[in-house]
């Protein structure tokens, strides 16, 4: 008889998610996580009194959240107290100027009247155009399972409306909010944003555009840091006989007969079940721990032509001043053109960043009791940072990279930093891969082009091994905090209806 029902690989969000459903479905699940903790990108770890953020720094778009523990009859607020995040960004632009956008669409209007006042009258329409496009694609994206193309053509079939938003799913990103606005003011205020999908402005596509207003329905901050999401589906979980086991690193997925039979501990043990969630990464998982052995050739092809999705250094610092920030984000940005050449030039080159732009996260503003009484956290989401660099490699950079770092964000966003530092951390593209296990220090697990979304992604539900399912970022609906909760409440409603 099997040791457990589920066996999930894995406890980031999409893992954590699917685990507690498929627990509270009255399925003896085991969760088993290779670190100390759980949460993956998602999470909080501690230095001398200091919590600092792994990577996810705001949740926004959390109907997915609501939806998930709706399933399980928990209501958000029972399990994670989320305070609002108001204004949502302090800019910064290249020319110095600086300026904050509200949660409030309307002030946001009289913000926009000031310093693009040719782009006021677009505001209110882009906004109410993505606000429709939101309302249908929260469960029309989020809600399907994408695993082959006759889904995508559902999708489209069960909800009509999405045909009115065809612009979104044949342009870039770059090309909508081009459409939108006129002002380079209003474009450097969305430039970045397309970095959330792992991608420059010119690749992204075009759906990644709702962020420039999504951001308006409510972006939120868990108090204690964001560990405190995958901890209340931890515990969501547990009530209904979830086990979570740290430390447990799974090497291999055992196969019999074309169907999954358990996993394999890196101290050799076994632990069987009929079933085996991976939220891990597709290619580790079915590269290295299941192996080609057991793919069709052309899957093998196709899983080898994925390409991991991009990775960012953060610098995390405590402080012992009150730092001059006007919001719990900060973006100092560029345009969109000088974004998209960097990504060239340097970043698919291999080069060491050559310039800077990227996200202040100030996380005590929210909640002072993540650092010591007087004292921030101060966290720097960097220029996105290629895998492998030309003449020198992450390791032998971290130091000047920290001082570069403090020195820019001194001058450019935070008068006196550079005086008041207490501690400084960083995490590199090599440092995600070796503590989360992330290949080439992925964030968002595959790169998200066109040819790598939706059905294109690897299937929620394996084609090929039965028993087995996938479940967060390099899967559909792809990388952040929504996206991997959304894909682990789709792989427990495909075990609920194959299984």
């Amino acid at each position: 008889m099997p040791d457990y029902d589920v066996i999930v690989i894995g406890a980031g969000l999409g893992g954590l998610t699917s685990g507690a459903l498929c627990s509270h479905r009255g399925r003896k699940t085991l969760v088993l996580e290779q670190g100390d903790l759980v949460g993956g990108c998602c999470s909080t770890f501690e230095k001398d009194g200091y919590h600092f953020d792994v990577g996810a720094s705001v949740v926004e778009v959390i109907g997915s959240i609501v939806n998930a523990m709706a399933d399980m009859g928990v209501e958000v607020g029972e399990v994670m107290d989320l305070i609002p995040c108001d204004p949502i960004y302090d800019y910064i632009l290249k020319d110095g100027t600086r300026f904050q956008f509200p949660v409030s669409v309307e002030e946001t209007t009289e913000v926009i009247k000031k310093v693009a006042p040719q782009d006021a009258a677009a505001w209110p329409g882009f906004a109410a155009y993505m606000k429709e496009f939101i309302a249908i694609a929260t469960d029309a994206v989020f809600g399907s399972p994408m695993v082959t193309f006759a889904d995508v053509a559902r999708m489209f079939v069960k909800h009509p409306a999405l045909l009115k938003f065809g612009p979104l799913f044949t342009g870039s990103y770059q090309d909508v909010i081009f459409h939108w606005f006129k002002t380079e003011a209003m474009r450097q205020t969305a430039a970045y944003q397309s970095f959330y999908a792992g991608l420059p402005p010119e690749l992204a596509g075009g759906t990644y555009a709702l962020l420039g207003y999504s951001e308006h329905e409510g972006v939120w901050y868990p108090r204690g840091g964001m560990i405190k999401i995958p901890e209340a589906f931890q515990r969501v979980g547990e009530r209904h006989g979830m086990e979570v086991r740290t430390g447990c690193r799974v090497v291999q997925v055992i196969i019999r007969e074309g169907r999954v039979a358990g996993v394999i501990l890196d101290d050799g043990t076994e632990i069987t079940a009929p079933l085996v969630i991976s939220n891990i990464n597709a290619m580790t998982l079915y590269l290295d721990l299941i192996g080609e052995q057991y793919m069709p050739r052309l899957t093998r092809v196709g899983i080898k032509s994925y390409r991991p999705s991009m990775s960012v250094p953060m610098v995390y610092l405590g402080v012992d001043y009150e730092p001059e920030l006007e919001a719990h984000h900060t973006l100092v940005t560029l345009p969109m053109e000088e974004m998209d050449e960097y990504w060239w030039n340097v970043y698919e080159k291999g080069r060491l960043p050559d310039r800077m732009f990227g996200l202040v996260c100030w996380p005590t503003e929210s909640d002072p009791a993540l650092a010591p009484e007087g004292h921030h956290v101060v966290n720097l989401i960097l220029t996105p940072g290629p895998y492998r660099l030309e003449g020198t490699d992450w390791d032998s950079e971290k130091e000047a990279l920290i001082d570069r770092s403090i020195q820019f964000f001194t001058e450019k966003a935070m008068p006196g930093l550079a005086d008041h530092v207490k501690i400084a951390e960083i995490s590199t593209p090599l440092d995600y891969e070796r503590k989360l296990l992330h290949p080439e220090g992925a964030i968002y697990g595959l790169s998200e082009e066109t040819t790598a979304s939706l059905c294109f992604r690897p299937s929620a539900r394996s084609k090929f091994i039965e028993g087995l399912y996938l479940t967060g970022a390099s899967t559909h609906p792809g990388g952040g905090v929504p996206a991997a909760v959304a894909s682990g409440r789709i792989a427990a409603d495909l075990i609920d209806r194959y299984e």
